[in-house]
């Protein structure tokens, strides 16, 4: 068989598929075991157990799929071309939702077509062993899309492509077909700190190092218990996740966007109050993020983010209002919340 050319094809059905950029990674990743590793021990996953629960499976693709030998990685960008996000950022009475998540969850999306170039595969050469993967298993997809080539780990510790920034989904598909691998690409951070600098919690504490208990995007979407009081006035009007360190690298400027429609933000949620988004009663919530990953933090955490929303939201009688109808929810999250942010006002 002739690998190189099965490479080929199998980079323009990924394109035809949707897929921005498709290469081929080895699956020695040594080095990032190490990486891991040192990150676990140093506490930085917080409440993340799923990160340490897998052993090496995560290091080791073959351990997880027995007889993998290489990975294809895929990337597919998201960014919608009709969102704001620095004027939402900083108008203190809407909601900052990470970019990322304000279309239809991309898991089943990328998943389908990953699948879809996994059989095409199959149809060209006959039956292999592969499977297809959206962070649905512990899987290094950064690692491994960073040895196929398609960027490098930045010191956000995001992945980054010159021509396309930051602003896309990563997919794998293991397989036990000896395909000739991409090389790796060299690093082009440089001496900027951007990303470092802006984050509002100095959760990037050094270059290429991030402490996920101190990130938005854990607070919000991770932790489920109370968000700790430090890091509440930080948060801003960032409801879930947080895009900061995306927003002011450099390489973002040449990001592309995207043709998928699914990505398109739905039920205003670019462009929404933080009062509107607090008034919803649960079974609106269920409806609107119906498809969204917003779905997965459920109801109370999404009113103890929001909460936290309107208590640094300038005073004014339409937030307090709001505020004072939880004040007895029965929830204690979210009582303690909303009792946090009404005494925000009050010492004003």
């Amino acid at each position: 068989m002739d690998y190189q050319q099965l490479v080929n094809n199998i980079k323009l059905w990924g394109s035809e598929l949707g897929f921005q950029k498709t290469a081929i990674a080895d699956i020695r990743l040594d080095q990032h075991e190490h990486y891991l590793q040192k990150w676990l021990d140093q506490g930085f996953h917080g409440e993340m157990e799923y990160m340490a629960r897998h052993g090496t499976k995560r290091s080791r693709p073959h351990e997880l799929q027995p007889d993998t030998i290489r990975v294809i990685s895929a990337r597919m960008d998201y960014l919608a071309a009709d969102t704001e996000l620095l004027q939402i950022l900083e108008d203190p009475d809407k909601a900052y939702i990470s970019r990322y998540a304000l279309g239809r969850d991309y898991h089943k999306l990328m998943r389908k077509r990953l699948t879809r170039l996994g059989k095409r595969i199959e149809e060209e050469i006959g039956p292999y062993g592969y499977r297809a993967f959206v962070d649905s298993a512990p899987v290094l997809e950064k690692a491994l899309a960073e040895k196929a080539g398609l960027g490098w780990i930045g010191k956000h510790t995001l992945l980054l492509d010159r021509s396309a920034g930051s602003w896309f989904f990563l997919g794998e598909i293991y397989t036990d077909l000896p395909l000739p691998v991409d090389q790796p690409v060299t690093q082009h951070c440089g001496s900027c700190s951007a990303c470092i600098d802006v984050c509002p919690t100095q959760a990037i504490v050094a270059p290429y190092q991030l402490d996920a208990r101190k990130c938005i995007s854990y607070l919000t979407i991770e932790l489920h218990g109370p968000i700790p009081e430090a890091y509440r006035k930080p948060m801003g009007n960032r409801v879930f996740g947080c895009d900061d360190c995306q927003l002011v690298c450099p390489w973002n400027r040449f990001a592309q966007f995207t043709a998928e429609d699914d990505f398109n933000p739905r039920h205003r949620l670019q462009n929404s109050d933080l009062v509107e988004l607090f008034c919803w009663d649960e079974q609106t919530y269920l409806a609107r993020t119906e498809g969204s990953p917003i779905r997965r933090i459920g109801y109370e955490r999404w009113l103890r983010n929001l909460a936290i929303g309107l208590g640094n939201a300038p005073t004014s009688e339409a937030v307090l209002k709001a505020l004072r109808t939880r004040t007895n929810y029965p929830s204690a999250l979210v009582q303690e919340h909303v009792q946090w942010a009404l005494q925000q006002h009050r010492a004003h």
